[in-house]
């Protein structure tokens, strides 16, 4: 730290208790200087060879015949006056960052000009600040704090911007040529460290972050936009600066974020920090820095515009985020437990902006658009996955509305879901947690899936999955078996090739799974006319005091059609008699389906069919 003396004599200035101070002479005093809650008894001479306004103030007392006058405004207070006072003395005043701010301050107030005498107390001070204080990094900080509690007479001398560009300028700097001491985040404690030969350690570019952490918000502001404006900082380091003030001033504790006496320091401070962060897509925070912000953003309630700015540059990053990075607690009045709303406005942009690159690339039409095509599709495929995940995550909230769930799981374009498993998962977590949605809610809702974007894991799982409807089954068991016919057709194919086999050997082949799948389609037809049906019997059944025991012989109904579809499915492929055998097999071990008094024609004319449509 730098310090500069002033004055040669001794100091002669003795206390009488805390609020009396005197000149120890042989001179008796002969004026009495009121500052604050202090008394100072001094001599008129020394303090009128410097100071203009105590010249004016001292003639004003003796025209009223007193020896008293009262400095109530005095910036600085009785310590500044005490440096002035020992300067017009002569005595030893020593000068550093702590004290040099009021010591300016209290000189202009007390007009210490050059008009006055040379070399007087505002002329020294402004030659330390310059050629010392401004020159050093450490310094040029402690004074800027200081300057604080000294406001407007440190903003109207300079003393403040004077700080403030002194530190932007060192920190735009190139850090292999800083000279000066420094202090980061990174260092270790000199006595932790074991040093075996010495190494000259590089300096990091956010050397400056940790220190400037001190500042007060308003402070920090201006020396960011300082940074900024002379444009040769990076954006990473500026977002490190900022992640670091948030997390050195933001409480962890809720109840201390939200509280009264706390509220609207941490409400100033996150909008300021979100009208800090740098505009473009390649943003110097992380996205899971930016979801915190907005957390917190929430439970502040700040300013509709800084949330809006922190959301559209959320969804710049969106496909860096994490499922749980999207779990905001929901406020007031919303039902639900996490804020579903806030995250499809975050979508949507993120939609939208995708839409907008992506037309963008199309009308550019050169090599860097289509780079920036492929960047794109990746990002989709990301936010993709996370929607997913984040409906999974949230489907158990007894609060959520089909309606919500599905706009979530749409807002996603078809490119960005190749594979549904993720959206199968999510809405079997939704079903189950939701028992009493309605028939045309299920039938909604499963509309979401495409059967043949399903692996073979979830096709599996949603062929035995009694919460789906049986529509949904059929379609996962007839694609299956598409894909499976399929699969075996290659083989065959390649294995005809390879032992030289005659095509009509594949002709066959072809045509025996043509006819399968014709089979299979009137079968799947046929499941729908008795879905008709069954909802016809079902009425009945309600009105009839044995419902209980109909509503039993119904269950048994979806096993046992799923059963004979599966039997025909896993006749297919094989040959002519090979499968009439299997399908016979599969249709005589179908349990039997109870039938309802009164139907029992019907019903069972319709079961004899299904066994003649099967086999």
């Amino acid at each position: 730290m730098k310090f500069m003396k002033l004055g040669s004599k001794p100091d002669a200035f003795q206390f009488d208790g805390s609020t009396i101070r005197y000149v120890s002479s042989d001179l008796a005093t002969d004026v009495a200087v009121t500052v604050g809650d202090v008394k100072f008894y001094l001599h008129k001479f020394p303090l009128l060879s410097k100071s203009s306004r105590l010249q004016k103030l001292i003639v004003r007392a003796d025209e009223e015949e007193s020896d008293e006058i009262h400095l109530p405004d005095f910036p600085g207070g009785p310590k500044a006056f005490d440096i002035c006072a020992k300067f017009c003395y002569g005595m030893t005043v020593t000068l550093n960052a702590y004290n040099v701010v009021a010591a300016r301050c209290a000189a202009e107030y007390l007009e210490m000009t050059e008009d006055v005498d040379r070399g007087n107390l505002i002329y020294k001070i402004e030659v330390f600040l310059n050629s010392s204080i401004f020159r050093t990094w450490k310094d040029s900080i402690i004074v800027l704090q200081n300057s604080k509690s000294l406001l407007p007479w440190s903003e109207d001398l300079k003393i403040i911007g004077r700080c403030i560009d002194s530190i932007a300028s060192k920190t735009s700097v190139d850090p292999s040529k800083i000279t000066w001491s420094y202090t980061h985040n990174r260092k270790l404690a000199m006595q932790d460290r074991i040093i075996e030969h010495e190494t000259v350690e590089s300096v990091p570019k956010d050397w400056w972050v940790e220190d400037l952490c001190e500042l007060d918000i308003n402070l920090y502001k201006r020396v960011l936009i300082a940074i900024k404006s002379k444009g040769r900082m990076d954006g990473s380091v500026i977002g490190e600066a900022l992640k670091m003030y948030a997390i050195r001033w933001l409480p962890d504790s809720l109840d201390a974020l939200v509280s009264d006496d706390h509220i609207q320091r941490n409400k100033s401070l996150v909008e300021t920090i979100i009208c800090l962060l740098p505009p473009d897509r390649s943003l110097g925070c992380s996205c899971s820095f930016l979801f915190k912000l907005l957390k917190v953003a929430v439970l502040v309630e700040a300013e509709d515009a800084a949330r809006e700015d922190l959301v559209r540059k959320i969804s710049l990053k969106l496909d860096q985020a994490t499922v749980k990075d999207l779990l905001i607690p929901a406020r007031p009045p919303q039902p639900t437990v996490y804020d579903v709303e806030l995250v499809l406005c975050i979508l949507k942009r993120f939609v939208l902006q995708e839409k907008s690159c992506w037309e963008l690339n199309i009308y550019e039409n050169n090599e860097k658009g289509e780079s920036e095509l492929a960047l794109d599709r990746g990002s989709l495929l990301n936010v993709g996955g996370l929607v997913d995940a984040y409906l999974a995550e949230i489907a158990s909230d007894l609060c959520l509305a089909p309606s919500s769930f599905i706009e979530l799981a749409r807002l996603i374009p078809e490119s960005a879901r190749p594979i549904h498993d993720g959206l199968y998962r999510a809405i079997d977590m939704y079903l189950k947690e939701h028992p009493d949605l309605t028939k045309a809610e299920k039938k909604q809702i499963c509309g979401l899936m495409d059967v043949k974007k399903f692996t073979m894991d979830a096709s599996t799982h949603a062929a035995q999955n009694d919460r789906l409807p049986l529509r949904v089954v059929v379609q996962v068991l007839y694609f299956e078996q598409m894909r499976s016919a399929s699969t075996t057709q290659s083989l065959n194919r390649t294995s005809n090739i390879t032992s030289s086999s005659t095509p009509n050997e594949d002709e066959d082949w072809d045509q025996r799974t043509l006819e399968s799948c014709k089979s299979l389609r009137k079968q799947i037809d046929k499941v729908k006319i008795e879905d008709n049906e069954e909802l016809q019997r079902n009425g009945k059944m309600m009105a009839k005091k044995n419902s209980s025991k109909n509503s039993r012989s119904g269950a048994q109904l979806v096993p046992s059609r799923s059963r004979r579809i599966f039997d025909k499915l896993w006749g297919m492929g094989k040959g002519n008699g090979e499968s009439k055998s299997s399908e016979t097999s599969g249709s005589s071990q179908s349990p039997t389906t109870s039938l309802v008094p009164g139907d029992t024609k019907s019903s069972g004319s319709s079961s004899r069919h299904r066994r003649h449509s099967v086999s």
